[in-house]
């Protein structure tokens, strides 16, 4: 495809938008659909024989992928009325498609993934182990708001470690905790059986059922 690229641009030096070479993908274009485009850029006339003709790609198939980029609204096919009606194609669905991907991009923040947030509690940055260990409670069915809230708990009593927080994890599986929620339930159980002990002091890993 390159090779093609660099062949129309050399015949004529076509301007394409850089933006077009690094969002076709984000269009649902192809690479083929890709370079009529560029070869249209150069000339918006409709004429497939021509198309076929200077990019050797069978007419049949010059057409079919018209018709893609038809149905995929990046362009379109007008007519010009005069003496003689001709046909000519118009692109600027294509660009406002381009402009909307754009603003799309600059809208978009970074997702912040569990393995950040364990990242910005420690204030380091996590060992291959620990990834390890982090990735093993997800594909072990902890889910990761789970995760993070036994992260809290072990940030909240001085501790980070994750061998700390694998056993409330541990405590918390055996007991059905696994929201904010089922925590805050826990805690005002244990609070009403033993009234002088701080709710928020409450130790998940010497608790005496």
């Amino acid at each position: 495809m390159t090779g093609k690229i660099l062949e129309l641009i050399k015949d004529g030096h076509i301007m394409v938008p850089r933006t077009l070479l690094t969002n076709y993908k984000k269009l649902k274009l192809t690479d083929k659909e890709l370079i009529i485009i560029i070869y249209l850029l150069g000339s918006n006339e409709f004429d497939p024989e021509k198309i076929s003709e200077d990019l050797n790609i069978k007419l049949p198939d010059v057409l079919k992928l018209i018709d893609n980029l038809t149905s995929k609204d990046i362009l379109k096919i007008s007519v010009k009325s005069g003496k003689v009606c001709e046909e000519y194609i118009d692109l600027n669905e294509m660009y406002n498609k381009l402009a909307m991907t754009m603003i799309n991009d600059k809208k978009e923040t970074p997702k912040t993934t569990i393995y950040d947030k364990f990242e910005k509690e420690f204030g380091r940055t996590l060992s291959p182990m620990e990834y390890e260990i982090i990735g093993a409670w997800i594909d072990g069915n902890y889910s990761e708001e789970t995760i993070e809230l036994a992260l809290k708990e072990a940030v909240y009593n001085g501790v980070s470690n994750l061998r700390y927080i694998d056993k409330i994890l541990s405590e918390w599986r055996k007991k059905g905790i696994k929201t904010e929620k089922d925590i805050k339930s826990e805690r005002e159980k244990h609070s009403k059986q033993k009234p002088k002990k701080e709710v928020f002091e409450y130790d998940w890993l010497n608790e005496n059922d």
